[in-house]
């Protein structure tokens, strides 16, 4: 695919990055954000610093390398005025954060973290990065917090691997579900709103996750395994049972279809049943909770699935079903952040030029949700209220019916879609008038 990017900086992006100038002492610095982030927004189908260069003009290969190697500059210092300013202008409460991992595939041994290893994103052990991902999601919109490299524990212990690779002193060993409370402490130290943490069943089955949260008094709604261990009284004869045996017990009459989001083919609806159990911990305490099961409903193929809360009693089954399913919105933007954005094709093999573009993929899909919501709130509301979750249509024929220049306009992916009835964000989008 032939493509070159504008030589001048979109004004919408100018504008975006201007108060992030003070990150950088020097101006190249600033420039190589600005052309880099411009490359990622483009439609080419590799993104890597050769290619950028080859499509980006007023830079060079040597210069984007650097940004992500050698220039000075704080990425996690970016990166917590980028979630700042997210907090002040794409929040509207009720949010819940989210925690997941996703894998890169690469070739070879020398990348940093590269180990075989199981990736749910290959869906097999491969070779491959992991890192650990944290995610706000709310009625409104969803964007993603933070990034960390899982560093298997022969990396750990070899600390020539770690100097070649600029792995900094303090970073020793830590499981997924460990790295995940670092990501919570972080964002809780950061201020970012939530009313619970919500994880999928590669945490939610994990004790220490589940302690972690608990030590640090959050609520949480989780998916666990079958076989998680739960009973119905916290003392007595009660015997520990499975949580798919416990919930079979239950008459059919008790399970409720309940619907949470408009999808491309309709509403998303399936059969929900809920009760009050106890949790025992492995030292032996009894923690009260909610056990909930999800079935199909009439017409779908059967699917079960199931779910630990530490929610009050007096949460409705809709909210418990509303948090369980936000999880939606981290896959969805581990898809859109690796086709989008080129989140996968970083080629480098350094700790720092990992988190770096992680950092600046961030601030491209914050850039990108920033602009939608902007030009939602100046349409009119008409029609259907918009669903949660769903992908964001195209903007490029809404900015010429306003009157928008068309080499201004910012479309989605050629997956289309709708947007929510909140107005929630799934950035789909790239900045086709970028390229030309």
């Amino acid at each position: 695919m032939d493509v070159h990017a504008s030589p001048a900086a979109l004004p919408e992006l100018e504008a975006f990055l201007s108060t992030f100038k003070v990150r950088f002492r020097r101006r190249e610095a600033r420039a190589a954000l600005e052309r880099y982030l411009t490359g990622l927004l483009t439609q080419l189908p590799n993104k890597n610093c050769d290619t950028l260069a080859q499509a980006v003009p007023g830079t060079h290969e040597q210069r984007l390398q650097g940004l992500l190697t050698t220039m000075e500059w704080d990425e996690e210092a970016l990166n917590r005025q980028r979630v700042e300013k997210m907090i002040a202008e794409a929040t509207v409460g009720h949010g819940v954060l989210i925690f997941d991992d996703t894998g890169f595939a690469k070739q070879g041994k020398a990348s940093v973290g590269v180990a075989r290893q199981y990736s749910g994103t290959l869906g097999k052990v491969g070779n491959c990065q992991v890192a650990v991902t944290c995610g706000y999601s709310d009625p409104q919109a969803s964007w993603p917090v933070s990034v960390r490299l899982y560093l298997p524990e022969a990396w750990a212990a070899d600390s020539a691997r770690l100097k070649r690779t600029r792995v900094p002193k303090d970073v020793t060993f830590q499981t997924k579900p460990e790295l995940a409370l670092s990501l919570l402490d972080q964002a809780r130290a950061w201020g970012v709103p939530h009313r619970c943490v919500t994880a999928d069943a590669d945490y939610g089955d994990n004790p220490n996750f589940l302690a972690g949260l608990e030590e640090r008094n959050e609520r949480y709604v989780v998916a666990v395994r079958c076989d998680f261990q739960v009973r119905l009284k916290c003392r007595g004869a009660s015997a520990s049972q499975r949580a798919d045996q416990m919930l079979a017990e239950l008459p059919k009459c008790q399970w409720r279809t309940i619907r949470w989001r408009h999808g491309t083919k309709g509403w998303l609806r399936k059969k929900f049943v809920a009760l009050r159990a106890w949790r025992l911990t492995t030292e032996g305490e009894a923690h009260i909770g909610w056990l909930w099961g999800e079935r199909a409903a009439r017409g779908q193929p059967e699917e079960r699935k199931f779910y630990w809360s530490n929610l009050p009693a007096s949460a409705s089954l809709e909210t418990l079903v509303d948090y369980a399913h936000r999880r939606h919105a981290t896959q969805k933007f581990h898809e859109e952040a690796k086709e989008e954005l080129g989140w996968d094709q970083y080629q480098g093999r350094l700790w720092p030029g990992f988190h770096r573009h992680a950092v600046t993929v961030m601030l491209a899909m914050s850039f990108l949700t920033c602009l939608e919501l902007q030009h939602r709130h100046s349409q009119p509301k008409r029609g259907r209220p918009r669903d949660p979750f769903s992908p964001s249509p195209r903007l490029a024929s809404a900015c010429a019916a306003s009157g928008t220049p068309t080499s201004r306009a910012v479309a989605a992916s050629s997956s289309g879609g709708v947007v929510g009835h909140d107005g929630a964000v799934q950035s789909t989008l790239r900045a086709e008038n970028l390229t030309k």
